[in-house]
């Protein structure tokens, strides 16, 4: 991976383009996802349009930013984000989904070690974690494969279909620790 290019061999990250508005309506309006997300409404291709031409991608202001994860020929399969970008202790909370057909390939591994390897040599973070509803076993194990730590359990954080779900929390540490 070079630090302008953001790939490897079978996926690459890259801005959200306008054509990735079918990709990025889909996901967002899929309501079985919406646990995970916190999403409690659908939103408008209008919405996802102004939001897509609204992206600044100034990571340090907008204290987040997504990518699309897309495959080698630039076809967009799910998106990547850093968002709750915290300045003073160089943190940010990651965020990833992938269309169906493209999960359990190991591209959202691999566009996660490209997300860590920005976050440390571009953004400077200290640290990237994660917050996973327990049930959600994939993205628990996605989270423990790409070498994350799981660090705490939330007890009854979110509310879910069977009730109140824990929460997993996840870091991975980027940099050495001070002293």
């Amino acid at each position: 991976m070079t630090m302008t290019t953001l790939r490897d061999e079978a996926v690459m990250l890259r801005a959200v383009e306008p054509e990735d508005l079918e990709v990025m309506s889909l996901l967002e309006n899929d309501a079985s996802l919406w646990e995970c997300s916190n999403a409690t409404v659908p939103y408008s291709s209008h919405v996802l349009r102004e939001y897509i031409k609204q992206c600044s991608y100034n990571f340090f202001e907008d204290k987040a930013v997504r990518l699309a994860i897309a495959l080698p020929e630039g076809i967009a399969v799910g998106f990547i984000d850093l968002q709750n970008y915290d300045h003073q202790h160089q943190r940010a909370e990651v965020g990833i989904v992938l269309m169906r057909e493209c999960q359990h390939l190991g591209l959202a591994r691999r566009a996660l070690r490209l997300l860590t390897d920005y976050s440390r040599s571009v953004l400077h973070l200290h640290q990237v974690y994660a917050h996973v509803q327990s049930t959600n076993r994939p993205a628990l194990r996605l989270f423990r494969a790409a070498g994350f730590t799981h660090t705490a359990t939330l007890p009854q954080w979110t509310r879910c279909a069977a009730g109140w779900c824990d929460v997993e929390v996840f870091q991975m540490m980027l940099e050495a620790p001070c002293g």
